[in-house]
């Protein structure tokens, strides 16, 4: 597991608007080779149910730190929840799906592609695939899913050594950063 640095860049109750910012994100980037990651946090056999239709074979592994159980060992998911469950490499066109399976469930949709453009302003070149991809997090504060929320994030993700271009990235679709640079989990 590696791992990117990501930064907010709006937080809205309205998933059609997170959705489109990200849209206008990725319009941005180089998407020639583009795939969709898709995690949630499920805690109900309904919710289990819903999102294991649209993630055919996803891994999977147990909630909390008292908690064992996962795809890798051959465990029932439904005798472990709450679980996370996890799909990559998923077809973009896959993304409104997975969002209506998901329901109330925390749920993390990135896209991950190519590059970010030459952000000649703040004196950055091309950016490569690592650290280029777009997150929005829907009904969590938080990239790793942890704290509940009736609100949806976005969230731009860049290397390390050029935390200038998410803010010049928000500017581009007409944002601001929030909050600070965070270490985010791929």
């Amino acid at each position: 597991m590696s791992n990117s640095y990501a930064q907010a860049v709006l937080r809205t109750t309205d998933v059609a608007e997170a959705l489109r910012v990200a849209g206008r994100l990725l319009a941005l980037a180089d998407t020639g080779e583009l795939e969709v990651d898709f995690e949630s946090r499920v805690s109900t056999p309904c919710e289990l149910e819903r999102l294991s239709r649209v993630m055919p074979d996803a891994d999977w592994w147990s909630y909390g730190s008292d908690r064992h159980g996962s795809s890798r060992n051959g465990d029932s998911p439904s005798e472990c929840l709450p679980i996370f469950l996890s799909r990559w490499c998923m077809d973009p066109e896959a993304v409104e799906g997975f969002l209506a399976a998901a329901g109330n469930a925390p749920a993390m949709v990135r896209w991950d592609f190519s590059g970010w453009p030459e952000a000649p302003e703040v004196g950055l070149g091309r950016g490569g695939t690592r650290g280029a991809y777009v997150t929005v997090c829907v009904n969590a504060r938080d990239l790793y899913l942890e704290e509940p929320a009736t609100d949806h994030t976005v969230y731009v993700h860049v290397k390390q050594s050029e935390a200038r271009r998410a803010a010049w990235l928000a500017a581009q679709v007409g944002l601001q950063t929030i909050g600070e640079l965070e270490m985010a989990p791929l």
